[in-house]
């Protein structure tokens, strides 16, 4: 595997992502669910967020899935990938259908809550052989995934691996985000199970404590609640993480302080193998909705490592993707390469642009 160490690369890469999309349906600004009869309906999923946000910073991206025979929401939502420069030439159609989740956004110390209806999707239901990889990963450089596809079904998970085994023969570099749901889980097998077996085929990981103990079976002595910056304690825990996945050429960890739903501290440490970086961190106050800011985060760290000189520059520019995806509703961040870099060189006023 090689980054760019001083020069960016001269070829745009495409990356691609594979996963779930669901509907999305949440009450008006802060309600409750079903507070007033109105739910806003968008689309939402953490692989797609990736594909539409890296399609932002002006990168080529492909998105992945399988989606319900022809109806009106399937073709809604490949109106909405085309509409965000997201190719979805390969996506294909089964059976099962469409799931859906819904969000009550969170507000001070009442926290945002999430609630599934994806039983019997469309991916769920599909098996090994239901995409055509060959074709998928045609003028492909880099394939992510997440650890929730695997969560949903058996089928879905040996499809995910089916995936991530093509695009290794490939050459393809791959990232997976151990993204851990427990209520997602429930079809046999327990994440520690499943998980270890993907994240041999990745060359970059992106976890949290959670994630590393729950997907990888990783005990961490570090006080996941208080999310605090200990840097010794993270840098010993990716050490840990790549002396286990020697595949591993980088493990990036997301730090999070709930400090209410309200206001978080956000940053985000990344161990190269050869060194531990740590990002700057910010006070994120007055959420909008923190859902998609991880993804946020995968986007800008794989845009960064494949367009941008160091991985030093690519995980600033990560963290502050996430960082600007905080400040807006729905699953989808719509930030440009250029609101990003402004941020980082110090833009973050919030002064009018006029």
């Amino acid at each position: 595997m090689t980054f760019p160490t001083t020069t960016p690369r001269p070829v745009t890469p495409r990356i691609a992502t594979f996963g779930e999309i669901m509907l999305r349906l949440t009450p008006p600004g802060f309600e409750r669910l079903l507070q007033s009869p109105q739910l806003n309906a968008t689309f939402g999923g953490g692989e797609a967020n990736v594909a539409v946000a890296v399609a932002q910073f002006g990168a080529q991206s492909r998105y992945l899935t399988v989606l319900p025979p022809k109806n009106a929401i399937a073709d809604a939502f490949l109106g909405e990938l085309r509409r965000f420069g997201v190719d979805e030439r390969h996506i294909v159609r089964g059976l099962g259908r469409m799931g859906i989740y819904f969000v009550e956004t969170g507000a001070n110390q009442r926290p945002s809550k999430v609630l599934y209806d994806r039983a019997n999707s469309s991916i769920a239901l599909a098996k090994p052989g239901a995409i055509d990889w060959d074709a998928a990963f045609e003028g492909v450089s880099w394939f992510h995934v997440t650890g929730i596809t695997p969560a949903i079904s058996e089928s879905a998970a040996e499809l995910s691996l089916e995936g991530m085994r093509k695009a290794r023969a490939l050459g393809i570099q791959i990232s997976c985000d151990l993204n851990y749901r427990k209520n997602l889980w429930q079809w046999g097998k327990a994440a520690r199970e499943v998980m270890p077996e993907l994240v041999k085929l990745a060359d970059v990981c992106i976890a949290n404590e959670e994630d590393c103990q729950q997907c990888i079976n990783l005990q961490v002595d570090i006080d996941v609640e208080s999310g605090s910056l200990e840097r010794q304690k993270y840098a010993d825990l990716s050490e840990r993480v790549l002396a286990m996945f020697p595949n591993l050429k980088m493990l990036a960890i997301t730090l999070r302080e709930s400090k209410s739903a309200s206001h978080n501290g956000w940053s985000a440490c990344l161990h190269t193998g050869k060194e531990f970086l740590v990002s700057r961190h910010y006070e994120i106050t007055h959420i909008v909705d923190r859902v998609g800011g991880g993804d946020a985060f995968a986007a800008g760290l794989i845009y960064g490592l494949t367009h941008f000189g160091s991985p030093a520059e690519a995980l600033e520019f990560g963290v502050a993707a996430s960082c600007l995806k905080h400040s807006v509703p729905g699953d989808f961040s719509r930030f440009s390469k250029e609101e990003v870099e402004s941020l980082i060189q110090g833009g973050g006023s919030g002064r009018v642009q006029r």
